[in-house]
């Protein structure tokens, strides 16, 4: 048996979680790559700080997608 795990993860993919939100990932990406605090996106998309917050949390620690596959 080849691998650490299954070849699925658990969490949900960074796409995913912002366009329930209504959010573009492109933008999204954008906006961290040119800097701007969770404050400015929050303000400039209309969603609260906090989900801004954890969607950058999410990204700095899973990624764009967390799923990994193994062969």
């Amino acid at each position: 048996m080849s691998g650490f795990g299954p070849p699925w993860s658990l969490q949900p993919s960074l796409q995913l979680m912002l366009e329930e939100a209504g959010l573009d990932i492109d933008r999204f990406l954008d906006d961290i790559r040119k800097g701007k605090t969770d404050d400015e996106i929050a303000q400039q998309t209309g969603v609260s700080k906090e989900v801004i917050s954890s969607f950058r949390e999410h990204f700095e620690k899973y990624g764009i997608d967390s799923v990994m596959g193994q062969d």
